[in-house]
């Protein structure tokens, strides 16, 4: 199946200086809606597609979900690393930058979705377009991992459902993230099923003219490049076969923190994927012969996985997009930003 777009999009788009747009405006939905109104405005004016909100809505790219929903609570406080899973990659981030602490959303009582988390935000898109152990509950709220991604699959299926029905509607390969789950005893091989299963139980109930991709995030770093490193060898096979997803979103920035195409050898016919070789952690703008020259290797790899030929891999599968978000870190302009979108195409 060929990608819905040849030159996607992941993640954020670098937000407005104040005062045109401020987290505390007193005013936040209508600042919100204006910056919004501004980045449509930018990319229609570029040509640049898909037409994304810039995530204006969002503090992180998961927020707003979850606070949505009941039984969740945002639990401040939490001390880093010992709340969390040993070895995730981010603790080490956070102890990095001085912060010994962080929130998390916690479920403190079984997980239900009683409205939709993002239709708002749909909304305000479509209206400015023209045309320690690891666990995430409380104590006797779940008794497994399994209960409690069964109420969040749930959730989400029913956040799809809200979404689907409005009109017009047309980080577990790290090695110190592996090491640390062997230090707590954790069978990586079921965790990394149960993720999967979960994964799959969150869209079981789409249509079927409903087109689903899913990122892998490794996440904008610039300072702590060394972090969040690891092929995707360990995972490809098993994900790229196993998720009932249409489209598979893969940061391949840098062979040297990412590995190499190599894993791509699994996907199979009928998915595609949108190569994430457009850097959100440098300003430097990619020469157009390298990112060529990039997605041509992996369709060199796919092509003798599917037995097929390169000119029918570069047809069907393949599209680029950047790595991941822009507003995470602070390394590119607005105008390097547009370059960057630009490009892709």
């Amino acid at each position: 199946m060929a990608p819905t777009f040849r030159a996607d999009h992941i993640g954020s788009l670098l937000r407005p200086p104040p005062p045109s747009w401020h987290p505390l405006s007193s005013d936040i939905a209508e600042a919100t809606r204006a910056a919004m109104a501004d980045a449509v405005k930018k990319q229609l004016e570029l040509s640049i597609r898909p037409i994304t909100s810039g995530e204006y809505d969002r503090t992180t790219f998961y927020s707003g979900f979850f606070e949505k929903l009941e039984g969740m609570t945002m639990t401040k406080g939490l001390p880093v690393p010992d709340a969390f899973r040993t070895g995730l990659i981010f603790s080490t981030v956070f102890l990095r930058m001085g912060r010994t602490v962080r929130e998390a959303n916690i479920a403190t009582a079984p997980i239900r979705s009683t409205s939709a988390a993002y239709l708002e935000a749909w909304e305000m898109l479509k209206w400015v377009t023209p045309l320690a152990n690891g666990t995430t509950w409380a104590p006797g709220v779940y008794g497994d991992d399994r209960a409690y991604f069964t109420d969040l699959a749930t959730a989400y299926r029913a956040e799809l459902k809200d979404l689907l029905m409005t009109p017009t509607s047309a980080s577990s390969s790290g090695e110190m993230f592996q090491e640390g789950c062997r230090t707590d005893g954790v069978d990586l091989e079921e965790l990394f099923d149960l993720y999967l299963w979960a994964l799959n139980e969150a869209v079981r109930d789409r249509p079927t003219d409903m087109h689903i991709g899913i990122h892998t995030c490794r996440g904008n770093t610039v300072h702590f490049h060394d972090i969040p490193k690891g092929s995707y060898e360990s995972i490809d096979e098993k994900m790229l076969t196993k998720l009932n997803y249409d489209q598979f979103y893969l940061e391949y920035e840098d062979p040297e923190r990412d590995g190499s195409f190599a894993p791509l050898r699994f996907l199979p016919q009928g998915r595609s994927v949108v190569l994430g070789i457009v850097s959100t952690n440098t300003g430097e703008l990619e020469d157009i012969d390298m990112l060529e020259a990039r997605v041509r290797e992996a369709a060199e790899i796919i092509a003798k996985g599917q037995e097929r030929s390169v000119e029918e891999v570069l047809e069907d599968i393949l599209a680029v997009s950047p790595q991941c978000g822009f507003a995470s870190v602070n390394v590119n302009g607005s105008d390097s930003m547009l370059a960057k979108a630009s490009r892709r195409r």
